[in-house]
């Protein structure tokens, strides 16, 4: 998977096609991905010990990696992830619009 945790992200398609945000969480299993304040629904809370009172709360769910585009720092435009292996063996990200390394 090419989107990491604290990368930037753009979304492509949904309700909330055209913004920005930070990746909080990547679940590898379903290919999907908790980008903050982004795909937010309100869910129905039962009453519990812990929360007596129940109601509607807002919660943040995983979008699908395939409607996301990483931001390049250098460029400032989504792009996509290509990989590059530098002289000491490392596998590095790279830009595939500037070729700037986007991994520090």
């Amino acid at each position: 998977m090419r989107i990491k945790k604290e990368d930037k992200v753009k979304v492509l398609t949904g309700k909330d096609k055209g913004k920005i945000g930070k990746v909080l969480k990547v679940v590898k299993k379903t290919n999907r991905v908790v980008v903050e304040n982004m795909n937010v629904v309100k869910v129905h809370q039962r009453p519990t010990q812990a929360n007596p009172q129940g109601g509607i709360v807002d919660k943040t769910m995983p979008i699908q990696i395939s409607n996301l585009m990483v931001m390049c720092n250098a460029c400032v435009k989504p792009t996509r992830i290509g990989m590059k292996l530098l002289e000491n063996g490392k596998r590095v990200r790279i830009c595939k619009k500037c070729n700037q390394q986007i991994d520090s």
